[in-house]
């Protein structure tokens, strides 16, 4: 590992249901939504609406503009807030 990366914290149980909750409340409610993603060497913030979860592939639709959306796994998230 690079000198100055950080390791992935594991996250609780009542973590991923507070990210879960969040997720779904955006997409359901087409709320925004602020989530903060794993890197090892920076804080990474994506802001956004969710537009679709897929369960199977472990990853959420994420539209930040009226054109622009990504993929982001849902692996990466450590915290989400609406």
């Amino acid at each position: 590992m690079k000198e100055g990366a950080v390791i992935k914290p594991n996250l609780s149980h009542h973590e991923r249901d507070c990210i879960d909750r969040a997720l779904y409340y955006s997409l359901w409610e087409q709320a925004p939504v602020t989530l903060t993603l794993f890197n090892p060497y920076t804080e990474r913030i994506a802001k956004g609406v969710v537009l679709d979860v897929d369960r199977h592939l472990r990853r959420i639709k994420l539209r930040w503009s009226e054109e622009d959306w990504d993929w982001i796994d849902l692996g990466e998230i450590l915290t989400a807030s609406t």
